[in-house]
């Protein structure tokens, strides 16, 4: 990189355009997202960054930038600021990238995009925010003698010493102080966050999985309980809360696996949409609400089954998620323990049939979802292991026979639940409950053929409740049962 000398400037196409980092060229900040990233890949040790800042920013951002691996040409970048930059160029102008990130990854990153003349960073001997990348700054271009983009309250001091000052997507009142300054040529913003970004990223969505817990009330024929049926809508609200928070935190974590996924990198976090901080912020205020709601409102054992829940959900995050079959098998418990939770909600018992159908049918639709993954990377000509997780393209084949065989043994048991002396007794016409067995034996096939075709989701679930074919395949099952009643 070439440095920029004061007795160049001259004229306006002499003086040189610097350009901050984060929040302004890049929609994150590199400081929380080499901190979810060490987090994810040293998650026992997320005590260690605290260390680390005790000895100064410096410290910690050298650290960070030394121990996480950041993939820098997936990082979300605002084209706007990018046109700017080549706007600037085509003028002659030196671009300058200044900012307080670490120099390690802002140097990748000038490399990556090609536009940087020189790169002014954070060392290991100085912090370069608001003053200090004020006053160097003026000592390398004079008062006056450069061009400023930013973004935040601390770029204010910069703007201050600036000959134009450039605003992009400003935190809270920055854009009015900005303006006092007198020195504003143009206020660059993006497309304002709205509640349709936050509602992909609770996955609002997948509520709808939060249904399971009504299941255990459904198979006791105590459906118009009014009193049991609010503690279903109680947990139903709870559970979506907690899972929720769980999305929110997996988002945060998977930020670089996400950003190579051909639609996960369209996430709200990892596309830049929403902050790293809102997150840390969001999840546990939504973590918090929900097991104070459990407690006070329901039986202590849901708060038990949400506490599993949470746990198992934190560890497929941070680990199961990236081992052959033990990943699967995660997904179904998670299934599984929704409809566990939803018992301990109206204190009903669990039967062996109903958790040895649930395993199976979740197992199956587990499966899909790996199935779906791995076809459309051996659709796009992969051949090497998917990217945080523990299959290749090559493993198609066997992982549909095990969905295929799990779906079918899901009816199956659903066949012996329906023969069982005990079921018989509990419906007026039990023989009605058979054509629950083709209706289930049809679905499955069919999203498996379907899978097999390419043409599903990478999730079943969002799949199912958008399909127009299963949703009436959900209506005959439960007419199946109600007549049998």
């Amino acid at each position: 990189m070439s440095g920029v000398s004061v007795n160049t400037i001259k004229g306006s196409a002499s003086v040189p355009l610097c350009v901050d980092l984060d929040g302004t060229l890049l929609c994150s900040d590199l400081l929380y997202e080499t901190g979810m990233a060490f987090l994810r890949k040293r998650p026992f040790r997320f005590y260690q960054p605290f260390v680390w800042l005790a000895q100064g920013k410096p410290a910690l951002k050298q650290n960070l930038a030394h121990v996480a691996d950041i993939d820098v040409s997936v990082l979300p970048y605002n084209q706007q600021v990018i046109d700017l930059i080549d706007a600037a160029r085509q003028e002659g102008r030196s671009i300058v990238l200044a900012t307080a990130s670490h120099h390690s990854l802002a140097e990748r990153i000038a490399d990556h995009l090609k536009l940087f003349d020189m790169v002014l960073a954070t060392d290991s001997e100085r912090n370069l925010s608001a003053r200090c990348k004020h006053d160097l700054l003026v000592k390398h271009f004079g008062p006056g003698g450069f061009d400023y983009v930013g973004n935040s309250r601390d770029d204010l001091h910069i703007w201050e010493g600036a000959r134009r000052s450039y605003v992009v997507d400003p935190e809270k009142d920055v854009e009015k102080q900005a303006k006092a300054l007198g020195n504003v040529e143009q206020v660059i913003k993006s497309d304002s966050v709205g509640l349709r970004d936050w509602a992909r990223a609770l996955r609002l969505h997948q509520w709808a999985k939060n249904v399971l817990v009504f299941v255990p009330l459904l198979a006791a024929h105590q459906l118009t309980n009014p009193a049991l049926l609010w503690n279903g809508i109680l947990a139903f609200l709870l559970f979506g809360l907690c899972a929720s928070s769980v999305y929110l935190l997996n988002d945060l974590l998977d930020l670089a696996d996400d950003r190579h996924h051909h639609s996960k990198r369209n996430r709200p976090f990892a596309a830049g949409r929403l902050s790293i901080k809102s997150g840390l912020v969001a999840f546990p205020v939504l973590l918090l609400t929900a097991f104070t709601g459990a407690l006070w409102l329901l039986p202590w054992q849901f708060t038990g089954a949400l506490g599993i829940y949470y746990v198992l959900t934190l560890a497929y995050s941070l680990a199961l998620k990236r081992y052959m079959a033990v990943d699967v098998i995660a997904l179904a418990l998670l299934y599984t323990i929704r409809i566990i939770a939803g018992a301990m909600a109206f204190g009903l018992e669990m039967t062996f049939w109903m958790l040895a159908f649930s395993m199976f049918i979740f197992l199956s639709l587990a499966l899909v979802k790996r199935y779906a993954e791995l076809h459309e990377a051996k659709k796009k000509g992969r051949t090497e292991k998917t990217r945080g997780r523990g299959y290749y393209p090559s493993d198609l084949e066997m992982i549909s026979s095990l969905g295929a065989a799990a779906g079918y043994l899901a009816v199956m048991v659903l066949a012996l639940y329906i023969h069982d002396q005990t079921t018989i007794r509990l419906y007026a016409h039990p023989h009605v409950m058979w054509l629950a067995c083709p209706l289930l034996l049809f679905w499955v096939s069919r999203v498996w053929m379907l899978a097999h075709r390419g043409e599903m989701h990478d999730d079943p679930v969002v799949f199912a409740v958008k399909d127009r074919a299963s949703l009436v395949v959900g209506m005959l099952f439960c007419l199946v049962f109600w007549g049998a009643a």
